[in-house]
């Protein structure tokens, strides 16, 4: 390019700007200069301020700004189950006859603060229903779906002996009610779950919950006794994703959860539910994980389990003085230890990555202090 062309075609250029401006081709001159921009910006080119004339005054937005009201939290309705919504200890001494009601539920709630999913359940709530049975107990199931949902659903107990749980007996369509008996043969502490396919889609919706067969001469007595479930939940946007958020049936078959959750919902046993407890009190933790991929390591940080019954096994030694204990997914265990020390004790899976997806819960235990056992100042910034 010659001298003479180079200064030529630098003086015509505010010309073609303009001409493009008058003749609607404004939106190609702001491409061409937003160009310009990303690529100044990606080289390090600082922006520089606008020039301001002596007219030109710098306006006030504080007033503006502050007028301005804060975006509006959503609100749905809990669908988490307090732990400690779970029956007494069975009195009698003999088997009998007992009949379960379920009703199989499809409903909006809170999976976390401003964000609903439409979950489906046992009974409206996640986990579904705590049950209490007796080894030997014939067992009558019935089980209802809501007219008013869209699926068909069923119910597996891991405690039937008999196909499908019992599933088999109880694909149930909306508005429906089917039945059937099992004979509780094996005590125990027992997922139940349903078991209509995809199977893995109604379980990661929150249909799960656990049923314990109490042995002959029952199980020694504690204080407290709390219902605990973990979950995982799989939605198509990202976490604390604001509004309704849907089912990601991609994210489910990959096993790439959004949220983990205890009793299926983002601070359901924190804000929701804490567990509570008074200084020297036994505790009984019935823990179970309706997955539907994940196991879970379980701890409570600053306890230490008295007495683990290995994967639920009731009538087995349990073990004694366990920092953490697997339990597997469609599993359960049952955990006890005396609480000594007032404070809060948080309930974790201790794969701790997933505490930032939302599961954890809190043992608050109130009473007089231990200094023989634990003293010191608490400090700023350990989340505990």
């Amino acid at each position: 390019m010659s001298v003479i062309f180079r200064k030529t075609y630098f003086k015509m250029v505010p010309g073609i700007i303009i001409l493009l401006l008058l003749t609607g081709c404004s939106a190609a001159a702001f491409t061409i200069g937003e160009q310009q921009y990303q690529s100044a910006k990606a080289a390090g080119v600082k922006e520089q301020a606008p020039v301001m004339t002596h007219n030109e005054a710098p306006v006030d937005n504080s007033q503006q700004v502050s007028d301005q009201k804060p975006p509006q939290v959503l609100e749905f309705p809990g669908v988490s189950r307090s732990p400690d919504d779970l029956p007494g200890p069975i009195a009698r001494t003999s088997a009998a006859n007992i009949r379960l009601d379920l009703e199989t539920i499809e409903v909006e709630g809170r999976l976390a603060d401003g964000t609903g999913y439409v979950y489906w359940t046992f009974g409206g709530k996640v986990p579904g229903p705590f049950l209490r049975v007796r080894v030997g107990d014939t067992v009558e199931v019935y089980l209802k779906n809501s007219a008013s949902s869209t699926m068909m659903h069923s119910v597996d107990f891991h405690a039937v002996t008999g196909p499908g749980g019992g599933a088999v007996a109880t694909q149930t369509g909306p508005g429906a009610e089917t039945h059937f008996t099992f004979k509780a043969l094996n005590p125990g502490l027992f997922v139940y779950h349903c078991a209509t396919p995809m199977v893995a889609h109604h379980i990661a919706n929150g249909m799960y919950g656990l049923i314990l067969v109490e042995p002959e001469g029952g199980l020694p007595a504690v204080d407290r006794e709390f219902y605990v479930m973990q979950g995982e939940i799989y939605t198509t946007e990202p976490l604390n994703q604001q509004g309704v958020v849907t089912f990601s049936q991609q994210k489910l078959l990959d096993e790439d959860p959004e949220y983990f959750v205890l009793n299926g919902a983002v601070g359901a046993l924190t804000t929701q539910h804490p567990l509570l407890a008074e200084v020297g009190e036994t505790v009984r933790i019935f823990y179970g994980v309706g997955g539907p991929n994940f196991v879970s390591s379980f701890h409570v940080i600053g306890e230490i389990f008295d007495r683990v019954y290995e994967t639920a096994s009731l009538t087995a030694p349990p073990l004694t003085n366990v920092q953490t204990t697997l339990v597997p997914t469609g599993g359960a265990t049952m955990v006890e230890f005396t609480v000594e020390v007032p404070g809060r004790y948080i309930l974790v899976d201790h794969s701790l990555s997933r505490l930032e997806r939302g599961l954890a819960g809190f043992l608050l235990v109130e009473g007089p202090d231990a200094p023989e056992i634990f003293m010191g100042e608490p400090t700023e910034g350990s989340g505990h």
